[in-house]
């Protein structure tokens, strides 16, 4: 007999270790760093000037979970926009913080449009599109006094496809003369890092408080990443945004990200994250809000939606019947989430397992909340349903789907109804 000496621990993520942001409009503030959850954050990819179809967007990405929002600000017109997609986000009710990316000509922007500099609650800038030579000093340092000047914080975002390149050549210079040289991409390791430090004391030195700096230094590749955050996290406690850049398609987008994030945050690196999917054609922007809410709520350090367990069937199960309904429960209460989050507090911890076949369906509804096993191959054609572990119906017949729905939503009114509201953060 094998002897125990002690209780296998739980997995939990280690603790962060960063300084705190915030980063407000209005009323909202959005905590960003230290004790704070991992934050949600996405990007429209609408034109700017559009400031209706820009607003539309930000507010589709905000109902689906995502705390922060960043649009391109590339041209005066965009710029000019800016505090007219403010505006009609505030008359739809939605106080979501936008931000600003910047590339090239931020510092004019900035400057030549104040109300566009104002209506924004975070600028994002790229030390290595600021320019060149003596002008990437100045230029960066007019993005850093409006920031300052408008008590705005700043991502200081650097991108392995946009690297200062005299700042890579002088890593180059001085990596040949070493006794072992590193390899090539060590080197570009070292740029990212050196690149998003440096430019942050530098804006520090300028006067601005260094709680307002969030720092980022994305890459493309899983294992570069890791590598690089790792790092970064040594040697600085600013807030970091976590995401890798141009992540891809579909499933291997998905893949990539969640494989590259879950890594990081369960080592306590990061304090935002966005998943940079290119979305399929026709496909919604906010399926990467949904991910990386997923990916937060899978390693247990956010809830956003109920979670619905549901088996991948096998040859036991007689039809697609459980298939439909999990989809159309999970479907159901992400669609219903907009008003839930006010209405009952807490629902987004509800579990709810819809489960194909007596092998492991009755064991699954009674570790949900709220769980239904439908009948397999040679059952009885019945469906019992548990609630907080014990039997509580048996279902028959042909709206098994509408009437467990039903249940559902009774089930949330009774528990979460009476509910607190959960106080903004």
């Amino acid at each position: 007999m094998t002897v125990v000496e002690a209780p296998i621990p739980s997995a939990t993520p280690m603790p962060r270790h960063s300084r705190q942001a915030k980063v407000s409009w209005g009323d909202r503030v959005v905590t960003v760093g230290g004790d704070a959850p991992v934050r949600v954050q996405s990007m429209t990819n609408t034109d700017t000037v559009d400031a209706i179809g820009t607003a539309i967007q930000v507010k589709e990405l905000a109902l689906a979970g995502s705390e922060l929002v960043r649009i391109t600000v590339n041209t005066p017109e965009a710029a000019q926009a800016v505090p007219y997609i403010r505006e009609q986000l505030d008359r739809m009710g939605v106080d979501v913080p936008l931000i600003g990316d910047f590339h090239y000509n931020g510092h004019r922007l900035l400057t030549e449009v104040p109300a566009c500099a104002e209506a924004l609650s975070k600028y994002r800038i790229n030390p290595g599109n600021v320019g060149k030579g003596e002008k990437r000093d100045r230029q960066f340092g007019q993005m850093i006094e409006a920031a300052m000047r408008w008590n705005k914080p700043v991502r200081i975002g650097v991108n392995w496809g946009s690297l200062d390149q005299e700042l890579l050549a002088g890593l180059m210079d001085t990596n040949s003369l070493r006794a072992e040289p590193w390899d090539a991409k060590q080197v570009m390791y070292e740029a990212l890092i050196t690149s998003a430090i440096e430019s942050a004391r530098r804006a520090e030195q300028m006067g601005m408080d260094g709680r307002q700096i969030i720092l980022s230094c994305k890459v493309s590749g899983v294992q570069d990443l890791i590598s690089v955050y790792r790092e970064l996290a040594r040697r600085c406690d600013y807030p970091l945004h976590l995401g890798l850049t141009e992540a891809g398609m579909g499933t291997k987008g998905t893949v990539a990200s969640a494989t590259a994030l879950s890594i990081l945050l369960q080592e306590g690196i990061g304090d935002t994250i966005r998943v940079s999917l290119t979305p399929q054609p026709g496909e919604s922007r906010t399926q990467e809000v949904v991910i990386a809410s997923e990916i937060l709520q899978a390693l247990g350090l956010r809830s956003f939606v109920p979670s619905v367990t549901a088996c991948p069937g096998c040859g036991r199960t007689t039809s697609e019947t459980f298939q439909e309904l999990a989809k159309q429960i999970d479907d159901f209460m992400r669609a219903q989430m907009p008003i839930w989050r006010t209405r009952y507090p807490g629902v987004e911890t509800l579990k709810v397992a819809v489960m194909g076949c007596i092998v492991n369906g009755p064991g699954e509804s009674k570790h949900a909340d709220i769980g239904i096993s439908l009948p397999g191959t040679g059952e009885a054609p019945a469906a019992p349903v548990y609630v907080d572990g014990e039997k509580s119906v048996t279902l028959r017949g042909e709206r098994i789907a509408h009437e467990f729905q039903a249940l559902v939503e009774g089930y949330i009114e009774k528990r979460f109804g009476a509910a607190t509201p959960a106080q903004v953060d």
